[in-house]
């Protein structure tokens, strides 16, 4: 499935049993054989319920679970991946953490250097992902405010052959970012425009137009951020309630601010 595109699915769960049958669902009916075990949400309603980075405040379960799934992977023959925050209140707490992943044949390792109380605030903490790049028993990925050439080449150049580095957020603000990584050209207009009216397309064949405005507007909490002087247009762009509307606003924007 989503070939040619390398697509490796998320899970968010706390209950081994049906992640289980997910993965066996993903493998069996989607043809996907590797998975990625979601261990770093740290949205206060995916915590409330002991799931994404919620889960790592429950170490004794944590392993457990991860014992289950892995048994269960290993013998359909599926790979799996752990992006995880570095604790719930402390960094102090992943020595534990990377203690119990380290008992398991991870396929990789994505470390978010924030615990869950950071949300996205503060500084990802280059210390502990030295300490997760150094000690991990599975390959490494850095992730976490990788919004420009210049973030990636500071992960980069600190950690002498790191496996990969995954950008999140980074990416939907600058849709360009891994081609100029790559010695290509910086993001443009144009480009961002062809990009935001592919997606919106899409969207909306999925979804139907009323859900494509919401998750458009999604998008540009972090596109807008490429703008010099948008505010007037970001209002307008996030009043909109018809597509007439919000695809004038985006005109507008686009016709009056340069990136």
């Amino acid at each position: 499935n989503n070939r040619p595109r390398d697509v490796i699915p998320q899970i968010l769960s706390n209950n081994s049993c049906d992640c289980i049958k997910v993965i066996r669902a993903l493998h069996d009916e989607y043809g996907y054989d590797e998975v990625n075990l979601n261990l770093g949400c740290p949205s206060p309603t995916v915590v409330t319920k002991h799931k994404g980075a919620g889960f790592l405040a429950f170490p004794d379960k944590l392993d457990s679970f991860l014992n289950d799934v892995f048994v269960a992977a290993g013998k359909d023959g599926v790979r799996v991946s752990v992006k995880t925050r570095t604790g719930v209140e402390s960094h102090d707490e992943f020595i534990k953490i990377l203690d119990i992943y380290n008992q398991y044949p991870l396929s990789e390792l994505i470390v978010h250097p924030r615990v869950q109380k950071d949300l996205y605030k503060n500084s990802p903490d280059y210390d502990i992902f030295e300490y997760a790049y150094t000690n991990s028993k599975a390959p490494v990925c850095y992730n976490g405010d990788i919004c420009s050439v210049d973030d990636y080449q500071r992960i980069t150049s600190r950690f002498n052959g790191i496996n990969a580095v995954m950008c999140g957020r980074g990416m939907i603000t600058n849709p360009a970012i891994f081609a100029t990584i790559n010695g290509g050209d910086k993001l443009s207009s144009r480009a961002l425009r062809t990009f935001h009216n592919a997606v919106f397309k899409e969207y909306c064949a999925v979804m139907g137009e009323h859900n494509a405005l919401f998750k458009m507007k999604e998008l540009w909490y972090y596109m807008i951020r490429n703008f010099d002087g948008a505010d007037r247009y970001y209002k307008s762009i996030r009043k909109a309630q018809r597509r007439c509307d919000y695809e004038a606003a985006v005109n507008e924007l686009f016709a009056n601010c340069a990136i």
